[in-house]
């Protein structure tokens, strides 16, 4: 009985024994993760300390790159998230719909797109503003639901802190801009995407613009480029029709080029020389030892803009010879030395009355944005220029191919900014006939939008193509095409244009013997008969068309032609 009992009382003390193990060892498993977040708070901490004290003790700059780095990482998610949710709600809002019922459902997801992309473009700020504003400048490819949202990035300038100037200064002259100048209007006097402007006065006291850039654009620069470019990379698998990562390529060089004042301040100066022979264009002067990659100095030019008819009026000066001037002047950038200002809007040319001659001075301002026609490809767009005149084929297709486009027909107009006539192309609709556009069948209806969709297939085919001047050169002439519409269309365009390319086509040979003097004078004379010949013809339609419409004949349409000619034309340009 007693060893029962003592048996008993060992395994009852055994039993005890291995309880308190057991809590001894849950005890230590609970203790050790405490432990260990202990440790890893600590090590935050220290890290966070560490972190705070090495951000404080470096340079300015060396912070804003930081935080240009840190916050690259959320503009990409942020876009990244934009684009996903445009694909996803295209895909899923559109899947199986076609025809009316697709154009309907369309619309509002358009808006939808729109509105994410101002977002984005106004939450990221710096490039993504400028590539926003590009976006608006494709009136001719995309939606009318994205013009009318982005179309507000236009004028937006980007909100800077106020010392910002001051801390850029520093940077790149070693002085602030109080002691540079005898006196700077601290507050600016307008601003754009990547820069604004300060009216002040040197120590000489000469009145001066000053472009101040925004003082982060060329640290974010290369890593919102790449951002840009991955998400229209991921876009394109997706959908195969917004496979536009070969415009950003050709654009990257180019908005480079554009955050590189001094190469702005040697642009300018360029243009002045290749443009010396026309004695009424004037470049404002450079003040170089004022002048960085990041501000230009410039000298200040009292004018108003070239789009402010009332203005020009009181100056008692004539539209139809400022729209010339406006005209010759691009052209001969265009054919004579292929170095072409691609930014033309209304803001970058001033009008002022010259002491001299008490006619229009015009005043071209902004040279950041340019590109450079090589010779041959020069010659070859002068060449091609004359065949469309003289309703040369092969040469159309010649030269258009010396250009790298095989679709002369659709290149040709796009050059023209108008059709052209030749016996191989004939129009297959009259998109006039209102009418007849009526009574097509669904099937008709049909047929047509697959034309026009081959149409725009067939642009972006060229647009791909071509040299990358051609593409600034196309918005160069939609710029003054459209500066000409405000004006009323006082000159023939067609008709500046083909003699400038045929001067700029005969400037470079060297002609020295009599007979090929004499055939050279006899090809413009021949030349020029045609041009004026066709111009004579289209003045004769327009005052025909006037006269049907006074008496009724034809409904006065003349504004809504004057809509759709300006939507074919950016379509074509």
């Amino acid at each position: 009985m007693n060893t029962v009992v003592h048996s008993l009382n060992n395994s009852l003390n055994l039993a005890r024994l291995n309880n308190i193990r057991k809590c001894a060892s849950t005890a230590k498993s609970i203790r050790q993760p405490r432990r260990w977040t202990k440790v890893s708070i600590g090590a935050l901490a220290i890290l966070g300390a560490g972190g705070t004290a090495y951000y404080y003790s470096i340079e300015n700059q060396e912070r804003r790159k930081m935080k240009v780095l840190v916050g690259g990482v959320g503009r990409f998610l942020r876009s990244l998230y934009i684009g996903m949710s445009l694909s996803i709600d295209y895909k899923w809002t559109l899947y199986g719909l076609v025809g009316d019922e697709y154009d309907k459902a369309a619309k509002p997801v358009h808006t939808r797109a729109a509105q994410r992309i101002l977002e984005g473009c106004l939450k990221n700020g710096g490039l993504y503003i400028k590539l926003g504003q590009g976006l608006v400048s494709f009136n001719h490819m995309l939606p009318k639901e994205y013009i009318d949202v982005l179309v507000v990035l236009q004028d937006k300038a980007l909100p800077r802190k106020s010392d910002e100037v001051r801390q850029l200064f520093l940077e790149d002259f070693k002085m602030l801009p109080e002691e540079m100048f005898q006196s700077f209007e601290s507050e600016a006097i307008s601003a754009a995407s990547i820069a604004q402007v300060h009216k002040a006065v040197t120590h000489e006291g000469q009145e001066v613009a000053v472009k101040v850039q925004y003082i982060d654009l060329q640290d974010r620069f290369h890593g919102d480029i790449k951002t840009v470019d991955i998400l229209l990379y991921l876009i394109g698998l997706m959908h195969e029709k917004f496979d536009f990562s070969w415009v950003l390529k050709d654009l990257a060089h180019t908005l480079e080029s554009e955050l590189d004042f001094e190469n702005e301040g040697r642009n300018g100066e360029k243009c002045a020389r290749d443009l010396k022979h026309l004695d009424y264009l004037y470049v404002p002067t450079i003040h170089w030892n004022k002048t960085s990659k990041r501000v230009l100095t410039a000298e200040w030019i009292d004018g108003i803009k070239i789009s402010d008819l009332d203005g020009i009026k009181k100056m008692g000066l004539s539209i139809k010879d400022i729209n010339h001037k406006l005209c010759k002047c691009f052209a001969d950038q265009i054919f004579h030395s292929g170095f072409v200002h691609a930014d033309p809007h209304p803001g970058n040319v001033y009008v002022r009355k010259s002491e001299q001659s008490g006619k229009a001075e015009l005043v071209l301002l902004d040279h950041g944005l340019y590109d450079y026609l090589k010779p041959n490809q020069r010659k070859s767009l002068c060449q091609l220029y004359k065949a469309i005149v003289l309703k040369d084929e092969a040469n159309m297709v010649k030269y258009s191919n010396e250009l790298g486009v095989k679709e002369w027909y659709l290149f040709s107009c796009c050059l023209v900014q108008r059709m052209v006539y030749v016996p191989s192309r004939p129009y297959k609709f009259n998109f006039f006939d209102f009418s007849a556009l009526k009574k097509l069948s669904v099937i008709g209806k049909k047929a047509l939008m697959e034309e026009v969709m081959t149409l725009h297939d067939e642009l972006n085919d060229i647009a791909r193509s071509m040299p990358t001047a051609m593409h600034w050169i196309f918005r160069n002439l939609n710029t003054i095409r459209a500066i000409s519409r405000i004006h009323g269309h006082p000159v023939d365009r067609h008709y500046i244009m083909g003699k400038s390319a045929i001067d700029g086509l005969y400037k470079d040979e060297n002609r020295t013997s009599f007979l090929d003097k004499i055939k050279s004078i006899w090809s413009r004379w021949v030349f020029d008969y045609k041009l004026q010949r066709e111009s004579f013809q289209l003045w004769a339609q327009r005052r025909l068309l006037r006269v049907l419409i006074y008496f009724g004949f034809v409904p006065n349409f003349e504004k809504l032609e004057s809509k759709y000619e300006q939507q074919m034309v950016e379509r074509m340009a």
